[in-house]
């Protein structure tokens, strides 16, 4: 069955049916397939006030009812339904007349099919901002979950997680990207599937993590291939944005992708199509992108890592998930709920936790978040001897121990290193030595190491390059 586009009809008001036929042929060649035509002006406001409709294609010149009366009804009954007039009238002051009533756009017969379906994109897309904005709104405002059951994974009880919550029940069944940021283990994938559920979306959640991916690797991926598109494709192969058709593709660390993928990825969100590679037939795109990382906004608007174009078409919404720092009255409740799943686990029952412990906890900064509050309440209930906890076995997983990650000791050394410096490192000198501890604190691992030093794994391997060629 052939996808409807756009969802609800256009209406095309014209009294010649001539012309309504050759506004139907234009429509349905550029690709608008939902359409409901009326030669009637008479029943048009019926009819909108019964059915719904995206646009409105209105004539001037009608018997029984003018274009630009019924322009005026539409209005005062209809005020969000983009209305563009249509007609022959080639008249300067009906044009600013119907344009001063309402009229989103004036077309002049015969208007070329590109025109014409141009102008009703813009429309459309126009229409659908104001109503995500109103829906936006009314739900911020209303203070309450139509499906908390949704946010079951997303431990909390923070007011400012609760508005991120509100926020993304309003914006999930847009047809626009999601960018969700936050530092390592805040629940980025977690956020995207609850933004999936809500979408009303039949098909798969498809979750691709493109860290990895070269920029061959990342096309085939995700655009998938044809039978002899390259050495060694004996197999046409579906990519992952077919295989996500009807549903979501969530894509995790978009800011460690290249700028070549990012230019792919770019066209395919403004053309709403793509081509498997071998291919000069487009598919089009019928899966949601929800896109994620850990890298701060700065990184992502230096134009030599990132697309500024890019960057601003998957922020259309933006959902930043705070650190666990930043919401520790939600860690009684996380503590609480890990120690529950890690008992249950390990076939225990669920051991006390003593207060000390919990301030102890409270003190800590948690630079893993989430998950490493989980794998330190994990390992402590595995080493557990009897009901109650014990602090002293408390085994911090972050390589640098407790002393240098508790808030009360946290501060900015950096200005005070530099001015006990006899002299100065060079440029080239300090950038050899971050590079080195990045690696040190990373075991050698250069997609952690890139991401300590705000670069992207690209850029760390060209330094490592250039420190090898010295």
């Amino acid at each position: 069955m052939q996808e409807l586009f756009p969802e609800y009809p256009v209406l095309v008001v014209d009294d010649e049916p001539l012309v309504l036929e050759g506004l139907e042929m234009a429509l349905c060649s550029e690709g608008f397939n939902n359409l409901r035509l009326e030669g009637d002006p008479r029943k048009v406001v019926n009819l909108l006030e019964r059915e719904t409709y995206e646009a409105v294609l209105l004539d001037i010149h009608m018997p029984g009812l003018s274009g630009d009366n019924l322009l005026i009804r539409i209005k005062e009954r209809r005020p969000d339904i983009p209305v563009i007039m249509v007609t022959g009238v080639d008249d300067v002051k009906m044009a600013v007349s119907c344009i001063r009533k309402g009229a989103y756009d004036y077309l002049l017969k015969p208007v070329r099919n590109e025109d014409l379906a141009a102008c009703l994109c813009r429309a459309l897309e126009t229409s659908r901002l104001r109503r995500e904005n109103t829906r936006l709104t009314e739900k911020l405002l209303s203070g309450h979950l139509d499906h908390p059951e949704v946010f079951a994974d997303l431990i909390t009880r923070d007011p400012a997680m609760l508005n991120l919550f509100r926020y993304c029940e309003a914006v999930a069944s847009s047809q626009e990207p999601i960018l969700i940021t936050g530092e390592t283990g805040t629940g980025k994938e977690l956020m995207a599937r609850a933004a999936h559920a809500l979408s009303g979306r039949t098909g798969e959640f498809v979750a691709l993590n493109i860290a990895a991916l070269d920029d061959q690797a990342f096309s085939d991926t995700l655009f998938g291939h044809v039978r002899g598109a390259f050495t060694g494709a004996e197999r046409p192969r579906s990519g992952f944005l077919e295989k996500a058709a009807g549903g979501t593709l969530f894509l995790d660390e978009i800011g460690d992708m290249s700028l070549a993928s990012q230019i792919r990825l770019l066209r395919v969100l403004q053309e709403r199509e793509f081509f498997p590679l071998g291919s000069d037939v487009a598919k089009p795109l019928k899966a949601r992108l929800v896109v994620a990382t850990n890298r701060d906004l700065a990184h992502l608007r230096n134009p030599a890592l990132f697309r500024p174009d890019f960057y601003f078409r998957i922020k259309t919404h933006h959902i930043h998930l705070p650190p666990l720092r930043e919401r520790k009255q939600d860690l009684p409740l996380l503590i609480d709920f890990f120690l529950n799943q890690a008992a249950k686990g390990g076939d225990k029952a669920s051991p006390l936790l003593p207060p000390s412990l919990l301030e102890k906890l409270s003190r800590y900064a948690f630079p893993g978040n989430i998950r490493e509050l989980r794998a330190l309440v994990f390992d402590m209930v595995a080493a557990a001897e009897g009901n109650i906890l014990d602090p002293e076995k408390l085994t911090w997983t972050d390589s640098n121990g407790p002393a240098e990650v508790f808030q009360e000791n946290k501060q900015d050394v950096f200005p005070d290193l530099l001015r006990n410096l006899n002299r100065l490192p060079t440029l080239k000198e300090a950038g050899r030595i971050l590079i080195e501890e990045a690696l040190r604190r990373s075991k050698g691992n250069q997609r952690e190491a890139s991401s300590l030093l705000g670069i992207t794994p690209q850029a760390l391997s060209s330094r490592l390059k250039q420190l090898k060629g010295q």
